[in-house]
């Protein structure tokens, strides 16, 4: 249970990492990190992330692609992990 959220936590951080580089990329016009990374990153397990780097740097917010498929995201993990709480005798932490 504890790596499953380690793991969520560190895919969120990088999704939140990428959406803030790719703002700071549009506003100087550089080389873009391509939407379907930003995607994937926030559908599997990136959702947290995803969504806080879309409200913190304003980016992608107005795409409703974006907004659809990260809150898909963050039903399945959350729902996985009501799973995991639920049905398995797995401790919350070690």
């Amino acid at each position: 249970m504890a790596i499953y959220l380690i793991v969520l936590a560190a895919i969120s951080l990088i999704a939140f990492i990428l959406y803030g580089a790719d703002k700071s990329k549009a506003k100087r016009g550089a080389w873009r990190i391509p939407e379907k990374v930003l995607l994937c990153f926030s559908f599997f397990g990136g959702a947290v992330g995803g969504l806080l780097g879309m409200l913190l740097f304003r980016h992608k917010t107005k795409h409703w692609y974006f907004w659809c498929v990260n809150f898909v995201g963050l039903l399945w993990q959350v729902g996985l992990l009501v799973v995991f709480l639920v049905f398995t005798d797995i401790p919350l932490f070690f």
